[in-house]
């Protein structure tokens, strides 16, 4: 079995409170990606960053106070380029998903973990060390083209260190 990750491609980080214009470009390459996979038979996986009202009140909130991915709001969707019809969807409260790195573990066939998404810096690079924790002997990369962080800077410090964690980054 092969899973792409498709990590937190949600209105907020492409074009709402948190957007950029690197998030809004990857957005076509994420799409044939997953075209991609799925035509050759990968299971597709998608993160969501899920936030309550309260929001402001958390440690995250306090050290990044932009509201953003409110659950049930237009921000918190994923981008409706994106299809996620017969996708499992994982929502998580904070960075890396504790979800997806159990879901991970549990799989006895996988051969090949690859992550694409948003923000390479934050999220991306989070979920990247928990696969590679929860699979260690499982080959984990990153598509560093489908992928953009908070600055340019910061997704190549990213790619950066992923690499030098044995997470394979492609071009």
């Amino acid at each position: 079995m092969k899973l792409l990750v498709v990590v937190d491609m949600q209105k907020d980080f492409v074009d709402g409170a948190l957007g950029t214009a690197e998030a809004v470009a990857i957005v076509p390459k994420v799409r044939e990606k997953v075209a991609r996979c799925r035509a050759a038979g990968w299971t597709v996986v998608f993160t969501r960053d899920t936030h309550t009202p309260d929001y402001l009140t958390t440690q995250e909130g306090r050290n990044l106070p932009v509201p953003h991915c409110i659950q049930g709001t237009p921000g918190w969707e994923i981008v409706p380029e994106l299809t996620t019809e017969g996708c499992l969807i994982l929502d998580k409260p904070t960075f890396g998903s504790q979800k997806l790195a159990h879901y991970v573990a549990g799989l006895q066939d996988l051969e090949e973990v690859q992550l694409v998404g948003l923000c390479t810096d934050i999220c991306v690079i989070s979920n990247a060390l928990l696969v590679k924790a929860a699979a260690p002997e499982v080959p984990v990369s990153v598509d560093g083209a489908c992928c953009a962080g908070v600055t340019p800077a910061s997704h190549a410090n990213a790619l950066a260190a992923m690499a030098m964690c044995q997470v394979k980054i492609l071009p």
